[in-house]
């Protein structure tokens, strides 16, 4: 997997984080700078350490699943990407506390990478540098999630939906690719 790619997996990857942290900005009334650092560090840190779980327990499946390493990676990312999709487009109100204490960002930071859990099994099957991906995957994450803050508590909730569309898109057509490549449709 190259620079490219694992660049956008991790931007598909950051988009739930992306989202909450847009979430989060909106529920303040004064951004400050250590409410973009707090959703940077939870949802980067979590979206860092969830494909490298995921690595790990892919890594002893690894060799009964070889052959359908290119499936199990296509439908584990077009499950993941469709669902995400499916909730860009849910019209409900989404309430979200102004605490950016433990207690409110922890099961935030759990729920927007367990998806980053199912796409370290796929680097496992992949033989991706799992700690190349997962520092960079953090650090897209960091960054998108910090930035998230500010946008939310400036744009407010307009791009939320966007962000998860875009998200999930992008991880479909990547679990496509994968398949296209291991079938020999496409030689990249």
């Amino acid at each position: 997997m190259n620079l490219v790619e694992l660049f956008i997996i991790a931007v598909g990857l950051s988009m739930d984080a992306f989202a909450v942290s847009v979430c989060k900005g909106l529920s303040v009334q004064k951004m400050k700078v250590s409410h973009a650092l707090t959703c940077g560090v939870y949802f980067g840190g979590f979206q860092a350490l969830m494909p490298f779980i995921g690595y790990l327990m892919g890594s002893q499946f690894e060799t009964m699943i070889t052959k359908i390493d290119h499936w199990v990676a296509f439908i584990l990312l077009g499950i993941i990407g469709i669902n995400m999709i499916k909730e860009s487009r849910e019209k409900e109100e989404e309430y979200l506390d102004c605490s950016f204490g433990i207690k409110a960002m922890l099961p935030l930071a759990i729920a927007t990478s367990i998806d980053a859990l199912a796409v370290g099994v796929t680097f496992a099957f992949l033989k991706v540098d799992i700690f190349w991906a997962v520092t960079f995957i953090g650090a897209v994450t960091f960054v998108l999630s910090a930035v998230g803050v500010k946008a939310g508590n400036v744009f407010g909730m307009r791009y939320k939906a966007k962000a998860e569309l875009a998200g999930g898109v992008i991880l479909v057509l990547m679990g496509t690719k994968i398949l296209l490549e291991h079938l020999g449709f496409i030689g990249f």
